[in-house]
């Protein structure tokens, strides 16, 4: 690649993938000769805004260690901080840009960022004349040819036998021969205040995801005298992203460690060291005397909390940053797993756990991501779908309307938001703002190998309210979502303007003096075995078992709307979530719920609702919840 500085510039912009290593962007931009390169990373609080503490921390090791690659190449890393079209615009006047290459992004927030960018450099006015013609790039796992005609089947995707694409080299990258102010990276404190700073006023209830549904009810549990099977203690904050480890002296940094700490579990640092550390998760089973290797392998045993859970908690923040791409990650497994059987690839599975878990965990990554990326370009349905990442997880959903209350539905185990579809424009028609979610584990939204239950749901509700909608919402859910619904509102009572609930999971107690909480805990192979059946059972059944929940308007179980919900069941880790329904507490009375919250609640049930008796649900609401309106209806589900 030629150092000559005469014509147009590449910038390469820099985003979730902070790596030299297979990174086709960056390779298109050292392809054509006598062009200056120019990496750029722009600090943006709109793409940054649903990263944890944990993930901010990651962020700036993986970007220090690409600063220093490109250093060593006589490149640098240029350094934005501010609104990305802001950032972009300049730095491609200051080097006379012709063209800039950024990865193709599935995350809502991040589009609307590069539409943002797109627009601002079009309009701009630029020495060269034409304003930078951005190119987008992609490093897909399987050697697919056109995206609309792939099949959003699981089962229909592997029967096509793609084959694995390769990851490239890094390039050699020509000398940084420009004047400017590279930047400087900012502390992990100076990024927070930046971020905090960057916070409109209807951002000022972001703090209120610090703490976990399970402390917010302990406490409430504590400060009502209301006994449970659990005490209120201090490590009750974690969630499913921030897991930390026992061992040792809690943040203590150590020298040469693949984590930024003792206590974290996440693998740090760049392309390099994540590297080593996937070189040392796969051969776990070998034993080591490198001191680095036994300290991953001692994190391993911590991080699997679930059969297969651990290299997701181990290598996923790297995955998602970029530090290593998914297809690099896939090609090293793989490669491991032929040195060990003399070059062969058993039909019946892997030869390690590891493995197993690596591979399984990379290609759930990339088919989400492949659904995520389809429905850009194929319209399903009257409204658009779109994508927020939670807590590194992939989460559908849509939303329509541009003025009025905004109104949040929320669907029930199984379904997806597509079980509004003949409600969500109607709604909007009528004045209101709608959102509707697909819940973590169903439709198009992962499914990861996580413990499922009614609390984890309910902060993902809590998270969504503020990240995405950022104002208190008309909260509507059905079945399991009622529940889920009525837990988000009566444990954070700000984030709803009212409660609606369409035959609500969840019961009625009289005079509750002890509410029993579900203990997270390992699954066995009996559960595991009765999931399995229960899929195969459900995937037969489906349209009956419909048809039975709506028993007055059988024409609703339409074939769009089974076709959705078998595919869904093929979906990697669909057997995950099923095997939650052995695990289900639905314990914290609805009426405790509903004086929690405090706020005006109507319940609207079916009384040919299969799955409950109506009657006595009534009744008992009637009873026990006088400020609470009840709707009856003569219909199922």
């Amino acid at each position: 690649c030629s150092a000559v500085s005469d014509g147009g510039a590449a910038v390469v912009w820099f985003k979730h993938d902070l790596r030299l290593d297979d990174h086709p962007g960056l390779v298109a931009a050292c392809a054509e000769p006598r062009r200056r390169v120019v990496p750029l990373y722009v600090f943006d609080s709109r793409i940054l805004a649903g990263y944890s503490d944990t993930r901010l921390e990651l962020l700036l090791f993986a970007l220090k260690d690409l600063k220093l690659a490109l250093k060593s190449q006589r490149s640098d890393l240029l350094i934005g901080l501010g609104n990305a079209e802001d950032a972009v615009l300049k730095i491609a006047n200051e080097v006379q840009a012709g063209v800039i290459y950024t990865e193709e992004e599935v995350e809502q927030c991040v589009c609307s960022v590069l539409a943002n960018v797109e627009s601002s450099l079009s309009n701009g006015s630029f020495t060269r004349g034409n304003p930078p013609e951005i190119k987008f790039w992609s490093a897909p796992l399987y050697d697919y040819k056109s995206l609309r005609q792939l099949s959003t089947s699981r089962n229909q995707f592997l029967n096509e036998k793609f084959s694995t694409t390769t990851a490239l080299p890094a390039p050699t990258l020509p000398t940084l021969n420009v004047e400017l102010d590279t930047g400087s990276l900012p502390t992990l404190e100076e990024l927070k205040v930046f971020l905090k700073e960057s916070r409109m006023a209807q951002d000022n209830w972001v703090p209120i995801k610090s703490t976990s549904a399970r402390s917010i009810l302990k406490a409430a549990l504590i400060q009502r005298k209301i006994k449970s099977n659990v005490s209120l203690s201090d490590g009750d904050g974690e969630n499913i992203e921030d897991i930390t480890t026992s061992a040792g002296a809690p943040g203590r940094k150590i020298a040469g460690s693949m984590f930024a700490s003792e206590s974290s579990l996440e693998v740090r640092g760049g392309t390099d060291i994540t590297l080593d550390a996937l070189d040392a998760y796969l051969k776990y089973l070998e034993g080591t005397g490198k001191a680095s290797w036994q300290e991953l392998h001692d994190k391993v045993r911590f991080a699997e909390t679930r059969d297969g859970a651990s290299f997701r908690t181990l290598f996923g923040n790297a995955i998602q940053l970029g530090v290593i791409s998914r297809r690099r990650a896939y090609q090293e497994t793989i490669q491991y797993e032929r040195d060990r059987n003399a070059g062969f690839l058993s039909p019946f599975g892997y030869s390690t756990p590891t493995v197993t878990s690596a591979v399984d965990a990379i290609c759930s990554l990339e088919w989400y991501w492949l659904l995520a990326l389809k429905s850009q370009v194929s319209i399903e349905g009257n409204y658009p779908l779109k994508f927020w990442r939670w807590k590194g997880y992939l989460i559908q959903y849509t939303s329509v309307g541009h003025e009025g209350p905004a109104v949040l539905l929320v669907h029930g185990f199984g379904a997806s938001l597509q079980h509004f579809r003949d409600n969500i424009s109607n709604i909007a028609d009528e004045g209101h703002r709608v959102w509707a979610i697909t819940l973590l584990g169903f439709g198009k939204s992962e499914k990861p190998n996580v413990d499922y239950s009614e609390l984890l749901w309910s902060e993902l509700l809590r998270d969504f309210i503020v990240d995405v909608v950022r104002e208190p919402v008309h909260l509507v859910g059905n079945s399991i979502g009622g529940y889920i619904c009525a837990i988000a509102a009566g444990l954070w009572p700000s984030l709803a303007n009212s409660l609606v609930l369409l035959n609500s999971a969840g019961s009625v107690v009289p005079n509750y003096s002890f509410i029993p909480l579900s203990k997270e805990g390992r699954t066995s192979w009996l559960s595991r075995l009765q999931a399995r059946l229960l899929l195969l059972f459900l995937r037969s059944r489906v349209g009956g078992i419909l048809k039975g929940y709506y028993p007055t308007r059988t024409e609703r179980v339409d074939k769009p709307l089974v076709d959705e919900i078998i595919r869904a069941s093929y979906d990697p880790g669909a057997t995950t979530v099923i095997e939650s329904i052995f695990n289900f507490n639905l314990s914290i009375p609805l009426n405790f719920l509903f004086d929690s919250f405090g706020g005006n609640i109507l319940v609207i049930q079916g009384i040919k609702d299969p799955l409950i008796k109506s009657e006595s649900f009534i009744s008992m609401l009637r009873e026990h919840c006088s400020k609470v309106q009840i709707r009856e209806l003569n219909a199922g589900d």
